[in-house]
């Protein structure tokens, strides 16, 4: 399967997890892969990987909220790339807590990560995107954008925000051939997840009508369609990979 060759893939937040997953998901299927974290250790682990799968792979070490730092990385990106045909923007924190407790910094760090860094990638690429007429932007959103989650108001309002985000993107560069759409993973076994209470997971399979957790991978096959010849037609849309959480 090669239907992304000869295409640039950027994959924000690609250290671990499901950002890994999507960067080898869009190599597998021939797309040379931008690998961007926080850290350069993180980041260049995830590059040998796509280049162990015979891809050309950058590693790109950068705080998604800084702004000076994402325009210096995109600069340097597109210097030694020449194009960019896919955007992912999957970088994400959590710093759970109720309301009541919830810290100025706790509340501005997930926003800032979550929502801030797609908007300075996006903003970033936008005139690239527009100049050649095409390419593919992919937030990666949440199931708690969609319907809240207790002791997450942060991170439920960031993934919220990407989703009027993603639409609005959407309208704004569809005459000039660019698709925007997100994606809105469940509940999904992640490093990040792992940490939860088994008693808070037990609860939380009960709502999940197939009755499993998710995989980093189902959210990467997601991401590799709307990248594809399949998301051609689609921009705007939510695409929701939870297990039948949200209906």
């Amino acid at each position: 399967m090669s239907f992304l060759s000869n295409q640039v893939a950027v994959v924000t937040g690609a250290g671990r997890g499901i950002g890994r997953a999507i960067a080898l998901k869009l190599a597998g299927a021939g797309a040379d892969v931008v690998c961007v974290s926080r850290t350069a250790e993180n980041s260049e682990k995830v590059a040998e990987e796509v280049r162990a799968a015979g891809r050309k792979a950058w590693a790109v070490a950068v705080d998604v909220a800084a702004a000076d730092a994402v325009i210096a990385a995109v600069e340097r990106i597109l210097a030694d790339t020449g194009k960019v045909d896919i955007l992912v923007n999957n970088a994400g924190v959590t710093r759970d807590g109720l309301l009541m407790r919830m810290s100025d910094e706790d509340w501005d760090t997930v926003l800032d990560t979550n929502l801030r860094g797609a908007f300075l990638f996006t903003k970033a690429f936008s005139r690239t995107f527009l100049r050649q007429r095409s390419g593919r932007i992919i937030n990666i959103s949440s199931v708690a954008g969609l319907m809240g989650n207790a002791g997450q108001s942060n991170y439920a309002a960031s993934k919220a925000g990407l989703i009027g985000f993603t639409k609005s993107v959407a309208r704004e560069f569809a005459s000039r051939g660019i698709t925007c759409n997100a994606v809105a993973p469940g509940f999904i076994t992640t490093d990040m997840t792992a940490v939860l209470d088994e008693k808070l997971k037990d609860g939380l399979l009960k709502m999940i009508p197939l009755g499993a957790f998710g995989q980093p991978d189902d959210i990467a096959e997601a991401v590799l369609y709307l990248s594809g010849p399949g998301g051609r037609y689609v921009t705007g849309q939510v695409l929701t990979v939870d297990g039948g959480m949200v209906m």
